[in-house]
């Protein structure tokens, strides 16, 4: 199937309309916007636990280690603990920027506000030989990772119900003319404020009256458990991944797929890992946010770096190595737009194959290589710009192996890349000798 014919079909263009249609929904895009910003707290926490276990141990040892570890401790409850917290924030805020609601900062107050009303306090604290429910407490893992689906629904369902009550005429308190603007707006949100979190503790106690869980419980019972199960199964990460991979060779970009159904599962995973690694406890996560940078997206989504080897070693077209020396710096970094868009390999049915296929393979073997014990799992966030090779490293907290990974990995993308680009070339140069002859 040629490009021209791959682009009439029908099946695809519906395909792609359904996509595009998923890829602009308010909810998700909120949802990226949100992690985005939180992009930087996560990798900062990732360099902390890195240099705590990995960097500081080879100087310090003793009480001199353990104090100068406070350090990375302090980082720790400034960003993987609170990681909810921002979470609420942040996707509330960029809702109501997404509706062009005219007082953002009030809805992302109320969506934190309402949070923290579903959070429970209190704690079973061991004392002596006994286990004691201490009340007024609440643990670091609700307010990180382990309260970070809660936050996305509470947070969407609080900013929804404020912003849709604060256009309700009738609950507007209008101060008249000539009032400052930051109080005038107070006024106008007391009675959305009010009405939204009342509804959302009343919901919270109702539920709890019926089913005996509050509602946290029933998110991560209902909610977060059965997704984390997909995302945390081979398979089921494999398919998610493989949809947005091959969305993106249709032109779509794969954050449609990844940001929604995969990035907030996988961040919850490395959140934990991270902590697991800090306390020295076996890390209980393989599939985390890092795997996909590390083993499956080395110089970008689709693993492009083996195919820009195979044209520096194998290809004789001038147009393909002249790509090839323009495209390998930021490859080096992941920034893989120039190989795909310029190869290119969207809508280019040969190279479409590889560009799925290659990273789902390096995610296979990656998977049982940990899986294994043949390498260390993945226990701190990086940049997404770090060099492959360096960031198996540096990702698994020192382990030299995963860097031969990724090495084996490379190789085996660039003979399966390799007959597909020989194809490209020759479908190529025929379209180039039947236009001439024309």
């Amino acid at each position: 199937m040629s490009s021209e014919q791959l682009m009439e079909n029908k099946f695809l263009h519906k395909f792609i309309l359904v996509s595009t249609k998923i890829s602009e929904q308010i909810h998700l895009r909120s949802m990226k916007d949100g992690f985005v910003t939180m992009m930087p707290l996560f990798i900062l926490a990732g360099l902390a636990v890195l240099i705590n276990n990995v960097i500081l141990p080879i100087f310090l040892s003793g009480e001199i280690l353990a104090t100068v570890q406070e350090w990375g401790t302090a980082i720790n409850n400034g960003t993987l603990n609170m990681a909810a917290l921002g979470i609420a924030i942040l996707i509330a805020y960029n809702l109501a920027k997404n509706r062009q609601f005219i007082n953002p900062i009030a809805t992302a107050v109320v969506a934190l506000g309402s949070f923290m009303m579903i959070l429970p306090l209190s704690l079973p604290t061991p004392i002596g030989d006994e286990t004691v429910q201490l009340n007024g407490l609440i643990s670091f893992n609700m307010l990180g990772s382990g309260g970070m689906i809660s936050a996305i629904v509470i947070s969407i369902l609080a900013s929804e119900l404020f912003i849709f009550l604060s256009k309700v005429k009738i609950f507007k308190i209008y101060l008249g003319e000539g009032v400052p603007t930051g109080v005038a707006r107070s006024f106008e949100a007391l009675i959305p404020v009010i009405l939204t979190m009342s509804t959302i503790a009343a919901s919270s106690l109702l539920l709890k009256v019926i089913t005996g869980m509050d509602l946290m419980s029933l998110i991560v019972f209902l909610i977060q458990r059965p997704l984390q199960g997909v995302n945390n199964s081979l398979i089921g990460f494999l398919f998610l991944y493989g949809l947005g991979t091959f969305l993106f060779s249709l032109g779509i970009h794969h954050n449609v797929i990844t940001s929604a159904f995969i990035g907030p599962f996988l961040l919850i995973n490395i959140n934990e890992n991270m902590i697991a690694f800090s306390e020295g406890v076996p890390a209980p996560h393989i599939l985390v946010e890092p795997f996909m940078a590390t083993y499956m997206n080395m110089s970008g989504h689709g693993l492009t770096l083996p195919l820009l080897i195979a044209i520096f070693l194998f290809s004789k077209d001038k147009q393909s190595r002249t790509l090839g020396k323009l495209s390998i710096g930021p490859a080096l970094f992941n920034i893989n737009e120039p190989v795909i868009f310029g190869y290119p390999i969207i809508f280019n049915p040969p190279m479409m194959i590889p560009f799925v296929l290659v990273p789902l393979l390096g995610g296979t073997l990656a998977y049982f290589a940990t899986a294994l014990g043949l390498v260390n799992r993945i226990v701190v966030m990086l940049p997404w710009t770090t060099p492959p090779i360096l960031s198996g490293y540096l990702a698994t907290g020192g382990d030299w192996r995963a860097s031969l990974l990724q090495i084996i990995i490379i190789v085996m993308g660039v003979f399966i890349y390799l007959p597909f680009m020989k194809m490209n070339e020759m479908i190529a140069h025929k379209i180039a000798m039947n236009s001439s002859e024309k």
